[in-house]
């Protein structure tokens, strides 16, 4: 099945959202996490995990014995993290922030801030995304890593276009209709969902997701406009460079400390 990613609209979805994501590659995410936080020779302590959703990646981070900042818009998708680290790290180190990332504000000073599951794809406002890096760069202490991957136009207008998935199990089914804003250069999704219920009986609900394409290159001038050095831009959990038809892109940023010229 295609990829969800986390939005602030997710309501019911919040609690069947860890089944619809049973295959998502959260090992790869941590694999690709670990390297580049060993090449930027760094060992952080304190990370912030943007879009932490119900907090499936959140406790891979917790296997490397940091401290983590979850933050999520969706105060379901924040309840059900917290129940779940309860249970599978219940001394964990984990502080959940029910917040907008566009106005990101840390208690503590961050050694690393990362990102995934095409998280920022949901940032749809003009502006949006600069905002999201400004403060990510104020959260980081100098010499702190920005990690974090984005779907590329490709993947959202040619793999998502006016593309309808479908998915039929016991417990959760859905139709996925998606189609395409060339305009707006915008995929949106419309999402029913049939959720067996206790009785045994199938529950229907609808859920609209809007995720916007961003070219690679403007990204990256929006980084170093905030202040990053990027370090690496690479596709679909390779080290190799982003092509035309790579679905995902990874980047690694580092603060600087001194804004960009010019």
């Amino acid at each position: 099945m295609p990829e969800l990613s986390l939005s602030s609209s997710y309501r019911s979805l919040a609690y069947v959202y860890d089944h619809l994501m049973a295959d998502a590659p959260y090992d790869q995410w941590m694999r690709f996490v670990m390297q580049a936080w060993r090449a930027a020779g760094t060992n952080p302590k304190r990370v912030a995990e943007l879009g932490c959703g119900t907090g499936a990646f959140t406790r891979f981070l917790l296997e490397a014995d940091v401290d983590v900042w979850g933050v999520d818009l969706s105060a379901d998708m924040l309840a059900v993290a917290r129940e779940k680290i309860a249970v599978s790290h219940p001394r964990a180190r984990v502080h959940f922030i029910q917040q907008d990332i566009r106005q990101l504000h840390l208690d503590e000073t961050m050694d690393s801030v990362v990102s995934f599951c095409d998280t920022l794809n949901y940032i749809t406002d003009e502006g949006g995304i600069p905002r999201v890096f400004s403060r990510v760069y104020e959260a980081l202490k100098t010499g702190g890593t920005f990690l974090f991957d984005v779907h590329t136009p490709y993947k959202i207008c040619d793999v998502f276009g006016d593309e309808t998935f479908h998915c039929v199990d016991d417990e959760v089914s859905y139709i996925w209709e998606s189609s395409f804003d060339e305009k707006k250069q915008a995929v949106h999704h419309e999402l029913t969902l049939f959720v067996q219920q206790a009785d045994g009986l199938y529950r229907r609900f609808q859920e609209t997701h809007i995720q916007q394409s961003y070219k690679i290159g403007l990204l990256a001038r929006w980084l170093k406009e905030a202040g990053f050095e990027i370090v690496s831009i690479t596709a679909d959990f390779t080290s190799s460079p982003v092509e035309e038809e790579s679905e995902r892109a990874f980047f690694v940023a580092r603060k600087t400390g001194q804004l960009a010229q010019g």
